[in-house]
Formats: C-alpha cells, sequence, structure tokens
C-alpha cells in the first residue's frame, strides 16, 4: 500500500516551495491592481473587418498603434488588449466626456468608422469599496466553511473533533488562495498582468472547488473511522485518501481540460481569470490531498501527545 502520510513532510516542503517565491513576491511588490480597484476608464472598441490607408492599402492595425493614438492625447493608459478580432481594450487613467469623443474621433480619423463596445469609468471610491468587499467575501467564505464543516462532522467518533476538519479545510483553501496571490504577483511584476474583479471571482470559485475536493477525502475519513475502529488514525487517513485519489484526479482533470479550452478559445478579456483557476484548481487538487489531511493527522498525533503527558 502507497504510505501518502508517511511522506507528509515532503509534501510540505514542495508546497513550501512554490509559496515561499510568491509571499516574497508580495511583500516587495505586491500584485497590480486594475482600474476595479483603483479606478480609472475601460473602453472597448472593434474596427472595419477591412481597414485601408489613404492609398486604399491594408492596415495591419496593432496595440502599439492604438496606443500611440491614446498618448497622443495626453491620456495615461496602463494596458491596451486584443479582445477579439479587430477588436481592442483600452485601460486608462480616468477620463471625461470631452476626452472621450475626442479619443473617439482621432480613433475614427485614423482607421474608419469604430464601433464603441463598452465605456466606463470607476472612480477610486468605487475602487476602494470593491477592494474592501473583497477581502470581506474571503474572510466571510472561510468563516462559514468552516462552521459548515464542523456541523457536517459533527457526530464523527470521539476523541476526534469535528472542527478541527473545517480548520484544516480552510487551511488547504488558504494554501492555494496563497499560490495563486503570489503567482499573479509575480506575473504583475514581470508581466504587468492586473488582478480585477474577475479575479477575486475565481479566487472565490477556487475555494469552493478545494473545499469540495477535501470534503470528499474527509468524509471517506468519517466513514473509515466507523468501518476500522481498531485502526489508527494515521493508516484510516491514508487508506482513505487512496480510496478517494482516483476520483479527485478524475474529477480535477476534466475540469482542467474544460479550462484548457477556455483559455485557448475564450478571448482575451477572460485569459487571466482562466489561468487563474487553472492555477488555484491544480493547487486545490494538491492540497486538499497532500496538504489538507496530513495536517489533521499531525493535529490529532500532537494533541495525542499532550493528552498522554498529562495523564
Amino acid at each position: 500500500m502507497i504510505d501518502i502520510i508517511g511522506k507528509k513532510w515532503f509534501y510540505f516542503l514542495f508546497s513550501g516551495l512554490i509559496i515561499i517565491p510568491g509571499l516574497i513576491s508580495l511583500c516587495l511588490w505586491g500584485v497590480r491592481p486594475s482600474i476595479d480597484f483603483t479606478g480609472g476608464t475601460l473602453y472597448e472598441f472593434r474596427l472595419p473587418i477591412s481597414t485601408t490607408d489613404k492609398q486604399n492599402q491594408p492596415l495591419n492595425i496593432q496595440k502599439e498603434d492604438v496606443k500611440k493614438i491614446v498618448e497622443s492625447q495626453k491620456i495615461e493608459v496602463a494596458s491596451v488588449q486584443d479582445s477579439g478580432e479587430k477588436t481592442f481594450l483600452l485601460r486608462m487613467k480616468p477620463i471625461d466626456k470631452d476626452q472621450h469623443e475626442k479619443l473617439q474621433k482621432d480613433l475614427q480619423d485614423k482607421f474608419g468608422m469604430v464601433k464603441e463596445l463598452r465605456f466606463e469609468t470607476v472612480g477610486p471610491a468605487v475602487g476602494a469599496e470593491t477592494t474592501m468587499n473583497a477581502v470581506k467575501a474571503v474572510i466571510v467564505a472561510s468563516i462559514a466553511i468552516i462552521i459548515y464543516v464542523s456541523l457536517a462532522f459533527r457526530k464523527i467518533p470521539k476523541p476526534y473533533s469535528s472542527w478541527k476538519f473545517g480548520v484544516c479545510a480552510v487551511v488547504s483553501l488558504v494554501h492555494d488562495v496563497l499560490v495563486v496571490l503570489g503567482l499573479f504577483s509575480i506575473l504583475g511584476h514581470f508581466a504587468k498582468v492586473e488582478i480585477d474583479s474577475l479575479f477575486i471571482t475565481g479566487l472565490l470559485t477556487i475555494m469552493g472547488f478545494t473545499v469540495h475536493d477535501t470534503i470528499v477525502v474527509f468524509d471517506r475519513i468519517r466513514e473509515n473511522l466507523n468501518k476500522m475502529p481498531g485502526a489508527g488514525f494515521t493508516r484510516v487517513v491514508n487508506e482513505s485518501i487512496l480510496q478517494t485519489l482516483a476520483r479527485s484526479l478524475s474529477t480535477s482533470l476534466t475540469v482542467l481540460l474544460t479550462l484548457l479550452a477556455l483559455l485557448l478559445f475564450g478571448g482575451e478579456t477572460i485569459k487571466w481569470f482562466v489561468v487563474a483557476l487553472l492555477i488555484g484548481i491544480t493547487s486545490g487538487t494538491y492540497s486538499s490531498i497532500f496538504n489538507a489531511a496530513p495536517l489533521l493527522v499531525i493535529w490529532n498525533e500532537k494533541t495525542r501527545q499532550k493528552s498522554s503527558q498529562r495523564s
């Protein structure tokens, strides 16, 4: 039988090697917030399918061409993205109605008829509120998960405690959140990748997936504690992981294949949202198997040692 629990310190070391660079990056550079958090303007537009110059020669318009026109108006541009065929998404510092109209006119003069798809301006106050709501959402979700798991596992055999299962599940999802945040901090510094409100949606989705995967393992542990009353806790946990391993990997693989298809064909606007999900769900599959359950074993061993010392 494969001894997963026996190698628990190796799995913790591997998790540390993944998380620590991201934590260092978070401390040094933080993450790169989008205008959803800092305030600014989103402007998305589509150019004519056939765009020509004054000599009727076809133009191959690049992001740099669009950026030059915007900056010629002394508008600070955060990023220019391809969001589809002949479609661009501008992220800028806040602009007013006059600047908006002048920008649209300059684009039309240069490239022909421009179809506006989206124009949104977010103020700094709204951005600060979004940031606070995002933090609150993660905290409330974590507390709710601990309460739910504690109630769901309340009939677990003594001397085991249901709330420990809840705490270990939350530690596992915090691991995944840190992995995603750390990697996006690194990407933000070196590749100028920004996080937006969709990224927060991704984090909450990752948290839900991680807890789902972890509870599958924990529920099997609960069943086996009743079926294997004479076995030690370490053996029960190891057996439970092996019994659920194929299911966990199969479920995660189907989700990852779907996300990979979205990454390839979903377009630029959801690209980094999908990347966050890919990273988080991969990490969640790992942590639910190799972190959450081993952490539960270590906690149980420490509690048993303290009880033995008292008696």
